[in-house]
């Protein structure tokens, strides 16, 4: 727990008085969010865990001339609950009764109060319902360019700016060039001149290029824009590759490179030249969309969004052969791990995510991890994106359930996996929770439905076994994965929030399946797979609207010690069965052929049928 009150003192003290227009505020709101909006972020970024101490991924901090207040959902209420002072109120997001950041100071805040933020730090998505129910209240929500804890943030770590690197084709399966003409086909079909890019994995999928300026994303900090006839790349000329220009020839293209920072002149200046539309994601920063008057302005999620959903042939390829690879290191560690348990040899949540880092880095094509590893040990796996510290490191040992969750970056695909273990004698309680998420886990796996479906619509499938005892839990069901690119992606998701830009399930889009149950100072469960979308094998079509299902291609076996086979239906035993039978047959001849007849003996061993 850190202590704020010099962070917050300092911080009111600007708010009396902002340097840059001498202005007052009453309310101060301190995003998660970069200027692109990215769901993880750099050091330097880190502006909301530097005032108030939670570091989960998700949440905005808001603080008023008395009281400072952390919205934040589900995932992460026990670790906010942990990481905040008593200067802090926790709002539990998601919940019926916590209101949302504006409704709240509407209510809160006297007549005439202004709100600041950010405009690069907001997206338009948040900022317009936020002034609307600020409005409502005769308060005004206002942009404070001058971002007020970079100038309390004395020590604040300089913004990362690393060497991108080429993505070669034989990874990407797509030139550069083709991926701009299906761009400006779309531009075309929505008569739009201009395209205004922010997100860093849509600007390093398009120009098949990768970066590491965010730690786990393979993405650098960069805009383009997309005009029906040119490319602009604003970025720091440092970090493009040696042989960028040979990136251009091979893909048949030529980027104009402009400075990082011109972007919103730029924009400025092309409104000037030209009438046509500017095509900008409503997800994009409040900054960006108020420079387009909402005449010239089409706020729609770019086609980039979509294009990097649905992978092309060699993506899918890539993705199916790392997830492969990644199989053999997890088999590797979790034959490693139980016997070293079993030995009652030291291992700690620690030491134990390394020992598996160990083992991917090995496989081919490993270019990292794609997120802090999840490492947890008994209370531990209560906390949703709980990361092993050495304040909160525990023994992984035959007493406690253990659940891991990580994932890996491969130059062709991108790895995220949960397994739950109990290394000793699972209790029949522990076996009817495991059961349950299991089960809600394989009505997903082997769900039919109509192409294009919101994800939405199927959540309720993997939570139907939880619910029918009052048990749930307080995450999505699945989200999208990138291509060596960022573990979360969307627009796609299976959860119980509507997404506005959720465009339905289609093929070749590949998306997690984890349930899981989580008990605070107790234990958590979670069963993780990454599936591919694909044409589902039946008699009917939907009438003619296409008729999908699931490929699971994560490659690991679910412990079946932890199982109560009495409570699975004869279909749900036979995926189960047919699945680790697929999963030895994959990796069963990859681990003799590397001579491990120890984690061969071991995988044998757990996926034996039920």
């Amino acid at each position: 727990m850190m202590a704020t009150t010099k962070k917050l003192a300092a911080l009111r003290g600007l708010m009396k008085k902002i340097p840059s227009t001498g202005e007052a505020i009453d309310a101060y709101i301190i995003p998660t969010d970069d200027a692109h909006q990215s769901e993880y972020i750099c050091d330097h970024d880190n502006r909301r865990s530097y005032i108030c101490g939670f570091d989960g991924s998700s949440g905005t901090a808001v603080v008023t001339t008395t009281d400072a207040y952390l919205w934040t959902d589900g995932r992460y209420y026990d670790q906010a609950t942990k990481q905040l002072d008593s200067h802090w109120t926790l709002m539990k997001d998601g919940l019926p009764t916590t209101p949302s950041i504006g409704a709240f100071l509407a209510k809160s805040l006297t007549k005439g109060s202004k709100v600041g933020v950010d405009p690069k730090l907001i997206s338009f998505r948040t900022w317009a319902p936020m002034k609307n129910e600020l409005e409502a209240a005769d308060c005004d929500l206002v942009p404070v360019r001058e971002n007020l804890i970079d100038i309390i943030w004395t020590d604040q770590p300089p913004q990362t700016s690393n060497t991108t690197i080429v993505h070669d084709i034989k990874f990407t399966g797509e030139t550069v060039n083709k991926k701009l003409e299906s761009i400006r086909s779309s531009l075309k079909e929505k008569n739009v001149e201009v395209l205004i890019v922010t997100a860093l994995d849509e600007i390093a999928w398009c120009l098949n290029l990768r970066g590491s300026d965010i730690p786990y994303n393979p993405v650098f900090f960069a805009y383009l824009i997309v005009t029906l006839d040119k490319v602009f790349l604003f970025i720091d000329k440092n970090k493009l590759p040696e042989d960028f220009a040979v990136h251009e020839s091979a893909n048949d293209v030529k980027i104009e490179i402009k400075p990082y920072d011109n972007i919103e002149a730029f924009i400025g200046e092309l409104l000037g030249q030209t009438t046509g539309k500017f095509w900008i994601s409503p997800a994009s920063s409040f900054c960006l969309n108020h420079l387009i008057s909402e005449k010239r302005r089409v706020q729609e999620i770019t086609p980039i969004n979509i294009l990097k959903a649905i992978k092309n042939p060699v993506e899918v390829e890539g993705m199916k052969m790392s997830h492969i690879r990644d199989g053999v290191a997890l088999c590797q560690y979790f034959a490693w791990l139980s016997d070293a348990v079993a030995k009652e040899e030291a291992v700690d949540e620690i030491s134990g995510a390394t020992k598996l880092e160990g083992f991917r880095a090995k496989q081919d094509h490993y270019m990292g991890l794609s997120f802090t590893t999840i490492s947890s040990s008994g209370p531990n796996g209560a906390v949703i994106h709980y990361r092993p510290t050495e304040e909160t490191n525990r023994p992984i040992t035959t007493k406690e359930i253990y659940l891991c969750d990580s994932g890996a970056q491969y130059k062709d695909g991108t790895t995220d996996v949960t397994r739950t273990w109990h290394f000793g004698t699972p209790t029949e309680y522990h076996k009817d929770c495991f059961t349950r998420v299991l089960k809600g886990q394989i009505t997903i796996a082997t769900a039919i439905f109509p192409r294009k479906v919101k994800g939405q619509m199927l959540d309720s499938l993997a939570r139907k076994a939880l619910w029918d005892v009052g048990l749930d839990y307080k995450h999505g069901t699945g989200h999208g994965i990138g291509h060596f690119l960022n573990v979360h992606e969307g627009p796609m998701q299976i959860g119980m929030r509507v997404i506005p830009d959720d465009p339905g399930l289609q093929e070749n889009m590949f998306v997690s399946n984890e349930p899981g149950y989580y008990e605070s100072d107790n234990f958590g469960i979670r069963i993780e797979d990454i599936v591919q979308i694909v044409k589902a094998n039946i008699a009917r079509d939907f009438d003619g609207r296409g008729a999908l299902s699931f490929e699971t291609i994560t490659m690991c076996p679910i412990q079946t010690k932890m199982i109560n086979a009495a409570m699975l239906t004869e279909k749900e035993r036979k995926h189960l069965n047919d699945y680790h039978k697929r999963v030895f047959e994959t990796l069963g001849p990859l681990l003799k052929k590397i001579n491990d007849d120890f984690t061969y003996n071991w995988l044998k061993n757990e996926t034996q049928p039920i």
